[in-house]
């Protein structure tokens, strides 16, 4: 297969932005040895589902490969750092739409065995706490696309979700 050069992506036809479906990534840090996965709380601040529990999850920058979101993404938000080859796809979401999302969303729900530090609070105005929290007690008040992401994952369910699609 021929190698492609900047000339190639040039000539590449411009994608439809009002077709655009947002790209976003989200890490479950699964602790199996003690049965725990890190949450986050999201503050009164939060631009949506305040006060609801979260999976670290976030927007891809344009041109970021998923996993590198998903490594910046959980970074920035509880300073756990793990390497993109040690993440795992754990589920798909594909949402008809969302908050920031009108033309709809695809989450990649990826799984981490492996990481670096401990969880913190580095966005305190985003978010309430971050904090391990025993699998088996996950709490009820949980944003629900990722709750069922989550859900699915632990139990060996489905690992294609979809969310406002007819």
């Amino acid at each position: 297969m021929a190698q492609r050069t900047t000339d190639d992506q040039r000539k590449a036809l411009k994608p439809a932005l009002e077709s655009m479906t947002l790209l976003v990534a989200a890490v479950i840090v699964h602790d199996t040895a003690n049965n725990r996965v890190v949450l986050l709380q999201r503050s009164q601040n939060a631009k949506f589902a305040q006060g609801m529990w979260d999976l670290p999850v976030g927007k891809s920058e344009p041109g970021e490969p998923i996993t590198e979101t998903a490594v910046r993404e959980l970074y920035e938000e509880t300073g756990l750092t793990v390497k993109p080859e040690a993440l795992k796809v754990a589920h798909i979401i594909h949402g008809a739409w969302g908050v920031e999302a009108p033309n709809g969303f695809l989450t990649v729900v990826f799984v981490a065995h492996e990481w670096a530090g401990e969880p913190e609070n580095r966005e305190p105005r985003k978010h309430a706490q971050v904090r391990w929290v025993d699998a088996d007690a996950i709490p009820v008040e949980f944003v629900e696309t990722t709750a069922s992401a989550l859900h699915r994952y632990l139990s060996g369910g489905p690992q294609v979700s979809l969310d406002g699609w007819k």
